[in-house]
Parts: C-alpha cells; structure tokens; sequence
C-alpha cells in the first residue's frame, strides 16, 4: 500500500536523517548493487527507495538491521516470489510481523562456496612455497562451506593475458578420488597470470567464526542460506546444495562469538606443523573501524608468532559504513566497480567477482 499523499496545498513533511539515509541505502543498491544480478531485487529496491511509508518502517529497525539484502532475504525465507513490485509490497503488508522477526533475529550470512575458486591459487601457492598442508581458520564463517576448497571441483577459463597466451585456455582441477557429481564445480574466468596450481592442496584441519555459526544440518539454517541468494541465481543455488552435501559428510568446527575474541586461542588449536591462513570474505564491513583496526594488531601479531598468512576478501559496499569509514582504502571504488579486493598480509594481489565468478590478477610474475 503506497503513503496518502499530502492534501492539495500542503508539502510533505521532510524525511528523518535516518529515513532519508535508509531510502539511500536502498536506492544505491536497486542502481548499482543489483543491476545486471537481478533484475528483481533491483526493481524491488527502487521501490522501496520511493515508498516512503515502507522507509519508515524499515527505519526504525537497529542501523545493521536495515540492510536491503538482510529486509529481501527474509521476504524470500517466508516465501516471496519474483513479482512486480505492487504484489511484493501487498506481501511485506501481510508479513510484515514475521519479516521484522526475521530480520532482528538473522543476519547476512551469505555462504558462498564459489568464492574458493578466487582464494584457490593463493591457497595452494602458500601450501607449496611452505611445502606443508594446510590449516585454515575462516572468520565469519557461516555454515563454513568456504573452508572446503580441497573437496570442490575447478574451471578456470583465461579471458585475457594468460600466462599461456591463450584466451579461453581451461584448467580443470577436481578432489581426488571424488566421483563426478558427488561436488560442486566452480567455475572462475581469470586474467593476467594467475597462479594456478595443478593438483588441489590438501587441507587437514579447518575451523571457522561466526556470531551465529549455521549448521548444515539444521533445515531452518539451510532455508535461510537459500533464501540469502539473489532471486534468478539458481545456478548459485544449486551450487550451495552440492556444498553442503559435501560439509554434511564432515561438519567443520565452528566457534560461535566475535571474530576479535575468539581468533587466538582458535588459532592455537590448529596443528603446529602447517601453514596457517586465516580468510575472510564479506566480513569487515561489519566492524567498526576500530575493530578493524583491532583485527588488524591480531592478524600482525599471529603472523609474528605463528607465522600465519592472511587473506582478505573485501569490497567496499557490502553495507553503509556508519562510521564513515572504508573497509577496503587499499583500491578506489571506480576500480573495483562491485567486485572485492584480494589481500595477502595486506598486498593487494587480484580483483575478484564478489561470487567467485571472475579473477584478475595484479601482481606480475617475478623473473
């Protein structure tokens, strides 16, 4: 139901600061977030942008809970189809008690498998150079489906400056010994010389943080995955289906709390005689920049004492910094245009697609 409008002669009343900053939100990620994503979301955030009685609502809901994806996910989680936006705001008008439930009571976790295929040839790059297997702690886990790059299949497909000269070159990497079918198959188009390994590296422990870990075993938690991806992507949700199969047959360990008290001592329980990479993705948007900054002393004094790599997975708009500050200051926005940096030990190393659909490489190879 759209807002009455003002009587003949009267101006609507100017919106709150918070209103008019939640109409933004929304209308950034309709016009640039969405688009070429999906075509409904992109269409459903405009209209809410414009719907300033819906604005209201969304308004009152905490800062962090106000987030387009958090409002739509729960939409989706209670059922909401791809429709104009007209039928759409009849459905939040019917749900609107359950969606605010929702909404306060989740979060954003979306859990990506496809992004291994960007945090792959660094992976296996630091399993090799310490010729040892490898240990990975993953912050803001989710459900953990990124701690299993071992146990994923592999297409990568050059586009431009190849290390082989040749575009449309394809590497292939699967598990061993897994049967076709039995795990999903990323695929990932690259440019410049990535780093591409020839056999996967092999992972022997793994662990994960999150305020809320989910369980892949929990049909509520694996709803709410499902409801996480974006409306006409059913190759990405395929793609979750055939992950969680694969962490079904051996659940990771995953410690519930923040990612800056539970890091350490996490840390410690990983066994001495492996490299150890601690990777996040999509994640430090949701700290202040005092907690990033906290997280970063952590990571520096890890790789003092442990000799831990670090791998960040960041772009700069996953959510409103309240704060004002950026989560990625290492690359401008004009060169990232919605994709995430990749840092190891804070070098920026490639451009990745924000679903592990595309890798550029920057660093050139050493002679």
């Amino acid at each position: 139901m759209s807002p009455a409008a003002p009587a003949s002669g009267e101006s609507a009343p100017a919106p709150a600061p918070a209103e008019s900053a939640t109409a933004d939100w929304y209308r950034h990620f309709g016009t640039v977030d969405a688009p070429g994503n999906s075509a409904c979301y992109a269409a459903w955030a405009v209209g809410i942008a414009e719907d300033a009685a819906l604005i209201q609502r969304i308004a009152k809901w905490p800062y962090n809970k106000r987030q387009p994806l958090l409002m739509l996910a729960a939409a989706r989680f209670l059922g909401a189809r791809i429709s104009p936006y007209r039928e759409f705001r009849q459905f939040l008008d019917v749900h609107w008690s359950d969606i605010s439930r929702i909404v306060l009571s989740r979060a954003t976790q979306t859990n990506e498998a496809g992004r291994c295929a960007t945090l792959l040839p660094s992976l296996a790059k630091i399993s090799a150079d310490e010729g040892r297997p490898l240990a990975l702690i993953e912050v803001g886990a989710s459900a953990g489906l990124a701690l299993f790059p071992d146990r994923y299949g592999y297409e990568f497909r050059a586009t431009a400056d190849a290390p082989s000269g040749i575009a449309g070159a394809v590497t292939r990497l699967s598990p061993a010994g897994a049967k076709p079918g039995t795990f999903p198959v990323l695929r990932c188009t690259t440019a410049g010389p990535v780093p591409l390994p020839l056999v996967l590296p092999r992972v022997v422990w793994r662990a994960g943080i999150d305020l809320n870990p989910l369980d892949v075993r929990n049909p509520d938690d694996v709803a709410w995955l499902e409801a996480l991806i974006w409306p006409e992507q059913d190759f990405r949700r395929e793609r979750l289906r055939q992950a969680i199969a694969v962490a079904r047959t051996e659940p990771p360990l995953l410690v519930a709390g923040d990612l800056n008290e539970e890091l350490l001592s996490l840390a410690r329980q990983a066994p001495a005689d492996t490299a150890l990479v601690v990777f996040h993705s999509a994640v430090m948007a949701y700290l202040d920049a005092r907690g990033r900054e906290r997280f970063r002393n952590t990571m520096a004094s890890l790789a003092r004492d442990r000799g831990c790599h670090w791998l960040s997975n960041e772009g700069h708009t996953v959510i409103i910094q309240r704060d004002g500050s950026s989560v990625v200051p290492e690359m401008d926005d004009a060169r990232l245009q919605g994709r995430f940096l990749l840092l190891h030990d804070g070098d920026p190393v490639a451009i990745a697609g924000p679903h592990g659909q595309s890798l550029e490489w920057l660093q050139r190879p050493t002679s």
